[in-house]
């Protein structure tokens, strides 16, 4: 191909070689909800899915037409140039009528709406991730995960779907991955053939490639949503209940520690960010995470995140040295985004040691086994303590255990609010408050249930009570309906 006029190009998107671009209760107590008194929730705004659009399918010849531009775009320009000295839509749009004068200079017959499709294509390609973008702007995809060039799958709704949107080859997936972590000055490579990292928009990336990825390099992106999900939303999708959300609210505003339980993919960090939203604007957070995920929009707060190894194999920083680190910046609140490793023994001193109201998550599948992960985590930090004194820790700090699951039907539930009582000789004590009763599924395979309170009037109550939270004895009591 003869580029006749790449002074416009140049122009236009600036190169690689610099050229610059142009262009009820007692007097003075908060009563919780009770079925009869609920939470008003907003239907959520219709919005076109890019998800579910079918894909229009390009002649051969305009493929190979879209593989010469977009080839012979990379040789010239420096997409990272062009995205800094650009606003998004102008890059693009200047990408796009660089693309349309390639295509009107070979002098093909494709027609119109394959031009307006390679147009875009391309553009997604120098300015965006490629195949996937459309995926990454679609605000009802939660996931994207590359298992293979011609193998891309979405989560939306709690359902994964195959995606028509393919990759060329390996080394389309590579260019991809090489354009996220490059930014973040991290690599990947056969000596370091995995990668954690992030989107600009806080999306998570993990990425893994040959030897260790047998079929092709994979790539896995957990959308980070734009606009975080309040409780509101979550009341929407049926994980809370109004009542519940007024529950924890005031368990959160009366600084008890919490700990968020769930398998992958339960929507913990989404759960963590909601619990996060409760705390008053005037108290200091300090959070922890590996990778920073949360959207807290209190003033005094601060995000510290870990960090890999450098090419050297210098530079690591645990998340329990973080947690060390916090304890010196007079927090009011430690928020740790997933307890991990020796970093639970930090969490629990600091938790026993006056900040209260401290929040973490763990990977677990019920409340009795996020108790026992917790132990097992203070173990892997060579402590040498009995296994007694641990659990004297963990009983003494940690007030109540929420447990989330994803069911069958993809639907993302609350299944148990557990309140940790103490200790009977070498066992932690915990009495399940409220617990999910699934009564049955509907014809369209929809899980049917609702939370329902135990019969057990937790020991916290009394503590809500003294921070202005009245919980009205009736909502403990068997049979008194969903919360």
């Amino acid at each position: 191909m003869v580029l006749r006029d790449r002074g416009v190009l140049s122009r236009r998107l600036g190169n690689k070689n610099g050229t610059a671009v142009a262009e009820r209760p007692p007097s003075g107590l908060r009563p919780l909800p009770t079925p009869e008194t609920s939470i008003a929730v907003a239907p959520p705004p219709e919005k076109e899915l890019v998800a579910d659009r079918p894909r229009v399918s390009l002649s051969r010849e305009a493929i190979e037409l879209k593989h010469r531009i977009h080839d012979r775009l990379l040789r010239e320009l420096d997409p990272s140039r062009l995205s800094a000295d650009l606003e998004p839509d102008e890059a693009r749009r200047a990408v796009e009528d660089a693309v349309a004068l390639l295509i009107s200079q070979e002098g093909t017959n494709v027609s119109r709406a394959d031009e307006l499709i390679i147009m875009r294509e391309v553009a997604d390609e120098i300015i965006g991730y490629g195949p996937i973008e459309p995926l990454l702007n679609d605000d009802s995809v939660t996931e994207v995960m590359i298992n293979s060039a011609d193998r891309v799958f979405y989560e939306k709704a709690g359902t994964v779907h195959l995606s028509e949107r393919t990759f060329r080859d390996d080394d389309h997936v590579l260019r991809l991955i090489d354009k996220i972590v490059s930014p973040l000055g991290r690599r990947i490579d056969e000596s370091s053939p995995m990668v954690d990292a992030r989107l600009p928009d806080g999306s998570r990336v993990n990425a893994i490639i040959p030897p260790l990825a047998i079929h092709g390099p994979s790539v896995t992106i957990r959308k980070f949503s734009k606009k975080p999900y309040t409780d509101q939303d979550l009341i929407r999708f049926g994980t809370l209940s109004p009542g519940m959300v007024e529950m924890l609210r005031a368990c959160v505003a009366s600084r008890l520690n919490i700990l968020v339980s769930g398998g992958t993919g339960t929507g913990k960090t989404t759960f963590l960010n909601v619990l996060s939203s409760y705390i008053n604007n005037g108290e200091r957070i300090v959070s922890i995470e590996d990778p920073a995920e949360l959207q807290l929009h209190q003033d005094n707060w601060v995000s510290l995140e870990t960090r890999p190894a450098n090419i050297e194999g210098r530079g690591l920083v645990h998340q329990r040295d973080l947690v060390r680190n916090a304890l010196r910046m007079r927090p009011d609140r430690i928020i740790v985004g997933e307890c991990r490793a020796g970093e639970a023994f930090d969490m629990l001193q600091a938790m026993n040691t006056g900040h209260d109201g401290s929040l973490t998550t763990v990977h677990a599948n019920t409340p009795r086994d996020a108790l026992s992960r917790i132990e097992n985590m203070v173990l892997m930090a060579n402590l040498d303590l009995p296994v007694k004194a641990i659990r004297d820790q963990v009983s003494s700090a940690i007030n109540v255990v929420v447990q989330l699951q994803r069911l069958m039907d993809g639907t993302r539930r609350v299944t148990h609010l557990t309140e940790i009582v103490g200790m009977e000789g070498d066992v932690i004590t915990m009495h399940d408050i409220f617990m999910f009763e699934q009564r049955g599924v509907d014809s369209e395979g929809k899980i049917i249930g609702d939370i329902q309170p135990s019969g057990i009037r937790p020991v916290f109550a009394d503590r809500l009570e003294r921070h202005g939270y009245y919980l009205p004895p009736e909502i403990f009591r068997t049979g008194y309906g969903a919360i």
